[in-house]
């Protein structure tokens, strides 16, 4: 049984999810009912969207707010059929008490309904939340290990002390992983090296000795003179005539 000695609310934040109605009074006798559900607290009042064609078990997932009043500790819940041409059904009424949101944060409780006349109407299903109440919240969840650190090597981040006046320094000795190569060993190409060597060039080739053409025996002979060709002659008699050496022309 929740105590009635909850101080010090007023102002705070209630909030109240409409969730859906199960097995409602059925106000339609031919087509099916549209049913919306209206939230009273003091003079805040809020509804739902109309579910059309929600029948006798309409679905609404609403989320409202309202801020609290102190000493007032029930909400009143309404539900009626909306109609198009005259006033809208009442189909149910009930009042949810707040006592155990407000001492434990949470209600989810189903809230009968009851027509005017006190009959069964069905039912109404809320969610409620408070955040401010004073009871925390438990939880059967298994708590994870404690996050361990590696170590840190301190040696890493701080300096080594710089050497004393007059002792002689001596680097410490580094070892070095041998540099990788993505060359295989076996690797088909020559190496070159940084070393500049001289490549001898070829001799050129020797020349090719091709026989001598065969050319005439030599006479035995002296060469004859050379003799001028005879001049040309101006005359046009025949060689060897003179003139006069014609006969004459016969006598007729």
């Amino acid at each position: 049984m929740c105590s009635m000695s909850i101080t010090g609310i007023h102002g705070h934040q209630l909030e109240v999810t409409v969730s859906a109605c199960n097995r409602l009074k059925n106000t339609e006798l031919i087509c099916r009912q549209d049913p919306y559900v209206c939230l009273e607290y003091g003079s805040q009042k809020c509804r739902t969207k109309t579910c059309t064609d929600g029948g006798k078990n309409p679905t609404f997932q609403e989320k409202f707010m309202f801020s609290l009043i102190e000493g007032l500790r029930e909400l009143d819940v309404l539900v009626f059929n909306s109609n198009t041409f005259s006033f809208d059904d009442h189909i149910g009424r009930g009042k949810v008490q707040l006592q155990r949101v407000l001492a434990e944060g949470y209600d989810d409780s189903t809230l009968p309904l009851q027509t005017k006349t006190g009959r069964h109407a069905g039912e109404v299903k809320l969610i409620l939340h408070y955040a401010n109440s004073k009871k925390k919240a438990s939880s059967s969840a298994p708590s994870a290990p404690p996050y361990l650190a590696p170590p840190v090597n301190q040696s890493a981040l701080y300096p080594a002390p710089p050497p004393a006046p007059g002792a002689i320094y001596s680097a410490p000795a580094t070892s070095y992983a041998p540099p990788t190569t993505a060359y295989h060993p076996s690797s088909p190409y020559p190496s070159y090296s940084s070393e500049y060597v001289p490549v001898p060039y070829p001799a050129p080739p020797a020349p090719v000795a091709y026989p001598s053409p065969p050319y005439p025996p030599t006479s035995g002979y002296p060469p004859a003179p050379y003799q001028p060709p005879p001049p040309a002659s101006s005359s046009y008699y025949p060689p060897g005539a003179y003139p006069g050496t014609y006969p004459p022309p016969p006598y007729y």
